[in-house]
């Protein structure tokens, strides 16, 4: 008696960026197959070649409609970083395999090509020397895995004359550049202090934006962080700086204590709100509403460039920003006061070094300081730009609390240092919140990658 059953398989189309030959692997061996970089999926995928695959990105199970039907196989996302695509559409959810059906993992990521044989099974009737031939070689069993040979291609000896592509695509390499730059330069620097701290400021900045950066997922043009980073300078150094501390603390009560007062707590934080919290919140929030101004004006393809259309763009230019203002305050005020108090004070060599020894901290701190606030503060900008019948709601709640947190920063420091560490975590966690709230918001997020 012979009967027609349809096998299911998953062929894999080669990488055009590795050495590799097309695989094919057979649905048949459990109820469910999953794909990702995990070492305990099914079927596993080497991260040194598919970094954008989640460790779990998907599975495809066998379904059977009801005792007798012919089964079925449906493929389901498993909430991956960076998507599942099904002839070219993204896959929300689940759904139902389709014969030739091209499943591919991420942007650029591994293809598989959906495929059922049909074969005819025939019951006591096979001769003994049928069933005992070889059948086609599939990958079968329980952990399907990349076989491994003996033979070494020219591309694994040399990985570079393969993965040139990935290297600038995926930025492994101009993070390792701009790194090699910024080396050359401090050592260019040495014997010359005041370009040395800017040289390896500028450098500590960065690396501590690229990190936000990361987190947020969003591109957005290097020219225009860059722009929105220096045009916070230009205002520190333009007339508005002195007409906001005459609002802000003398005329509002922000002015901030000397050495000869001895203030109580409230009384410190209230001057703290005030004099740093609001006036700097400000100042640093200044860029992003000009862009969100800007960004109105313009034609849709330089709005999504230049302005400030979601939260993830408010987040991204208010660190910015931040940056700029990090830089300034720190090598522009206190660096160089603690320099002449402990040259004054002890000699010049190690007037240098204090002053170092207060930079890297400083720079390094921002990320859960000037950047947390300015960032937590942009991802309100960008709501309101979404929401903007609540526009005036939204920005005063993130006014509020952000200049609330920086208040906190300046003035816990004369409880105890684990009191400051806790706010700096706090601030952080605020901003990595808005981050994470942002990136659901988006209207983009399909575009959006989540960094593993």
């Amino acid at each position: 008696m012979k009967s027609d059953i349809s096998e299911a398989f998953l062929r894999q189309s080669p990488s055009k960026s590795a050495d590799e030959a097309e695989r094919r692997y057979s649905l048949e061996t459990a109820d469910e197959i999953v794909l990702g970089r995990d070492l305990n999926c099914q079927i596993v995928l080497d991260s040194n070649i598919y970094g954008m695959v989640s460790r779990r990105h998907v599975s495809v199970s066998h379904i059977t409609k009801f005792a007798g039907a012919p089964p079925n196989w449906l493929v389901c996302d498993l909430n991956s970083a960076n998507g599942t695509y099904i002839n070219g559409q993204r896959l929300e959810g689940c759904r139902i395999c389709r014969e030739g059906d091209r499943i591919v993992l991420g942007q650029n990521g591994p293809e598989f090509i959906f495929e059922l044989v049909k074969t005819t099974q025939t019951a006591a009737s096979t001769p003994s020397s049928l069933r005992n031939a070889p059948s086609p070689q599939v990958e079968s069993s329980p952990t399907i895995r990349p076989s491994q040979t003996d033979s070494v291609s020219f591309t694994q000896l040399f990985p570079i004359f393969s993965t040139g592509r990935e290297l600038t695509q995926k930025a492994y390499l101009l993070p390792g550049i701009i790194t090699v730059g910024f080396v050359v330069l401090m050592f260019a620097a040495v014997g010359n202090p005041m370009v040395f701290n800017l040289v390896l400021a500028s450098y500590l900045a960065g690396s501590a934006y690229y990190f936000v950066y990361q987190l947020c997922g969003k591109h957005k043009p290097w020219w225009v962080l860059v722009a929105c980073a220096l045009v916070t300078v230009l205002i520190l150094l333009s007339p508005l700086l002195p007409l906001f501390i005459v609002i802000f603390r003398q005329i509002l009560p922000g002015s901030l204590p000397t050495n000869f007062e001895n203030l109580t707590f409230p009384i410190l934080l209230l001057r703290m709100f005030f004099g740093a919290g609001l006036m700097e919140e400000l100042l640093k929030a200044l860029p992003v509403l000009g862009a969100y101004l800007l960004g109105r004006r313009l034609p849709p393809a330089w709005r999504e460039k230049i302005g400030v259309v979601e939260p993830l763009d408010g987040i991204l230019l208010g660190t910015s920003s931040a940056v700029g203002f990090t830089l300034m305050e720190t090598l522009g005020q206190y660096v160089p006061q603690i320099i002449r108090d402990a040259t004054f004070q002890v000699g010049e060599g190690v007037g240098e070094l204090v002053g170092l020894q207060l930079l890297i901290p400083r720079i390094l701190g921002s990320v859960a300081g000037h950047m947390a606030y300015s960032g937590y503060l942009g991802y309100f900008i960008g709501l309101s730009s979404l929401k903007p019948r609540r526009r005036w709601q939204i920005l005063s709640i993130g006014y509020l609390s952000a200049a609330v947190l920086h208040a906190l920063w300046n003035a816990t420091g004369i409880i105890s240092p684990f009191v400051l560490a806790l706010v700096g975590v706090l601030s952080y966690a605020f901003l990595t919140a808005a981050i994470l709230k942002a990136r659901a918001l988006s209207p983009r997020r399909n575009a959006v990658l989540t960094p593993r």
